[in-house]
């Protein structure tokens, strides 16, 4: 594949992802601020952004944190919300598996909620995937350099506006998350198991220590693999 190619293809990928990544902006932001004002300091917030690199958890981490949460309960919150990542994995390995490992390394690394959603609507819609990399790479770099661009941003807003934590700039990002799973809610099952987290979420919001989220992500993904099983049990029967 010539150069120019894959460099049209990588600024395919982070076009296409500018919609998703305007979404993230201000929960940037806010991580920056909030991280400062519940006393993480500027080197550890950025080293979040950049060595974890994980939107949600790192917003939960550090709202646990602030409210003195044992440790393990962080880790095994933070581990529940990524699980996630793995399916996005899973899903994508068929356009991947063959790539050298000096990209499937960090490709892995960089994939996150809205370039997975990017990606995979390209494979969904069946255009041509050769080079699929360049493009991901394009759409994970685009992401990973806004969201390190707006902590660093956030931490000098959060020392100099130590109530910026209350501007409810977060919502950007519940916006962004609804416009990715929204759409793939394309079979009875996947409304289930949304419709499920959405009110466990609700009936569990007052629970300590957001153990809540903790309950509603095992619940949701429970529902998720039993109905998956009755549909693949069903498709089994009927060919029989």
């Amino acid at each position: 594949m010539s150069t120019k190619a894959k460099s049209s293809l990588f600024l395919q990928g982070a076009l296409d992802s500018s919609p998703l990544i305007l979404a993230a902006i201000p929960f940037g932001l806010i991580f920056g601020a909030l991280a400062i004002t519940t006393g993480l300091s500027s080197w550890a917030t950025l080293a979040m952004s950049l060595f974890v690199f994980a939107g949600a958890s790192q917003f939960i981490a550090v709202t646990l944190l602030a409210s003195a949460t044992a440790l393990p309960v962080i880790l095994l919150t933070v581990f529940v919300v990524n699980l996630r990542h793995m399916l996005y994995a899973a899903s994508l390995m068929p356009q991947v598996e063959n790539l050298p490992q000096k990209f499937r390394f960090p490709l892995a690394f960089w994939l996150t909620d809205e370039t997975f959603a990017v990606v995979s609507n390209r494979v969904a819609r069946k255009d041509d995937t050769s080079g699929l990399h360049w493009y991901f790479l394009g759409s994970a770099l685009a992401m990973y350099t806004v969201w390190a661009t707006c902590t660093v941003i956030g931490i000098i807003m959060g020392q100099q506006i130590p109530d910026i934590a209350s501007w409810g700039l977060d919502v950007a990002m519940l916006v962004g998350f609804i416009g990715i799973v929204v759409p793939n809610l394309k079979l009875r099952a996947d409304w289930a198991c949304a419709a499920t987290a959405m009110f466990s979420t609700l009936m569990t919001y007052h629970w300590p220590n957001q153990t809540g989220l903790l309950f509603s992500s095992f619940l949701a993904i429970s529902v998720a693999i039993l109905l998956d099983r009755r549909v693949k049990v069903s498709v089994e029967q009927n060919h029989e």
